[in-house]
Parts: C-alpha cells; structure tokens; sequence
C-alpha cells in the first residue's frame, strides 16, 4: 500500500530513523552540525545550540528491495543516509507555527523500485520526548491525513502523562525546557554507554524476536 506505515518495513524505517535523528554522534548529527554552522558563518551570527533554531528534516523510505551504488539497503539505513537535514532559513515556508525545541519533518516514501519519492507525511519532531507527530497522507487528492504519534522505540521510561504534556507544547503552553527530557539516554554525546542499534536488530526486533 501507499500509505505511510501500512508495512512493517515503513513503520522500521520510521523507526531507524527517529533513533539517528536522535543520537548527535548519528551521521545525522554530524550533518546537522555541518549545515548549521556554514548558515552561520554565511549570516555571521554567533553559533549556538543548533537543536534551538528551526530545522527540517526529510526522512526517505525507500523500497525495500531498492539497491544502490555501494551501499547496501540495510547499512544505508543503520548510519542513517536516508536522511537529509537543513536549517529552515524561512519560517513562512513551514506548514506548522512549531514552538522551539521542535523541528519540520517531511517523510517521502517510494512506492515502487526505481521510483521517485512521493510526500508521505509531514510533522513535527519533538527532540526532548524522542517523539514524531505526523499527519499521514492518506488522500491527497482531497487533502485527507490521518494524525500518528511515533515514539522512539528504546525508550521505555514514556511517563503516563507525556501526550498531555506534548499536546501543552505544541499548543505553546509550555517550553521545551519543560518536557521531560527523555532523549539524552539515547544520544551518544550524553549517554557514553548508549549504542545505536543496527537496521537488522530493528527489523528482528519488529518481528518478535529479543533485541535491545
């Protein structure tokens, strides 16, 4: 199916990819990095905590039977090269009013082998909760989405209320500052003992069998 987590590859990708998002030692913590500093050199204003201003991030979730130029499927996702990121330079491009500490995500998807990827979803990523707030494409035809909260699939300690919480936020009720802050025991650069885990163990896991 077209729709997005329809899968159980879809909802793996999802998955992969919110945990290199989350982890700054990622490759797309690196890049991250990278593109926020050269905008800054460019503007000449200070260089601060990239995770404060505004970012977009497009999650690609290819066909699982996609090949490429070497680099295998699997390794490609485990490092996280489906993934582009970029700070957003212009505010009024962005379908959302996102309070600070969240970022744009756009998720494309492709639905058959050596296709191009078609928009898939669009959202929120909420870095302090580990959390994806999509609206699914489900018609774009007549414009219809479908809301799907994703959380990052290590984290076990979600406390009962973090949706409230999370909705507070995003209605700007509260500051990030006042979410718990349940990302640092999955990014590398806080939690030294922390080890991403690998395309593989994510799709076991999903299956059934014991994982992380």
């Amino acid at each position: 199916m077209n729709i997005l987590g329809s899968t159980k590859f879809d909802q793996c990708v999802i998955n992969i990819s919110l945990i290199n998002i989350c982890n700054q030692e990622s490759y797309v913590g690196t890049e991250m990095r990278k593109h926020y500093n050269s905008w800054k050199e460019e503007t000449d204003e200070a260089v601060n905590n990239p995770w404060r201003d505004l970012h977009k991030f497009i999650i690609y979730v290819p066909h699982p039977e996609q090949k490429y130029e070497n680099v295998t499927l699997e390794e490609g996702l485990t490092k996280g090269y489906n993934i582009e990121v970029e700070p957003v330079k212009n505010k009024a491009q962005v379908p959302y009013t996102i309070p600070e500490g969240g970022h744009f995500v756009v998720v494309l998807k492709q639905t058959r082998l050596d296709s191009d990827f078609k928009i898939a979803a669009t959202g929120i990523f909420i870095r302090p909760l580990g959390v994806l707030s999509l609206d699914v494409v489900i018609d774009p035809e007549v414009g219809e989405y479908q809301p799907l909260l994703i959380k990052h699939p290590i984290i076990r300690n979600y406390p009962e209320d973090w949706q409230q919480k999370l909705t507070l936020f995003l209605n700007k009720e509260i500051r990030a500052e006042d979410l718990p802050n349940l990302v640092g025991y999955v990014d590398q650069s806080v939690n030294r003992d922390y080890r991403s885990p690998s395309w593989n163990e994510i799709f076991l896991s999903s299956k059934g069998f014991a994982g992380f």
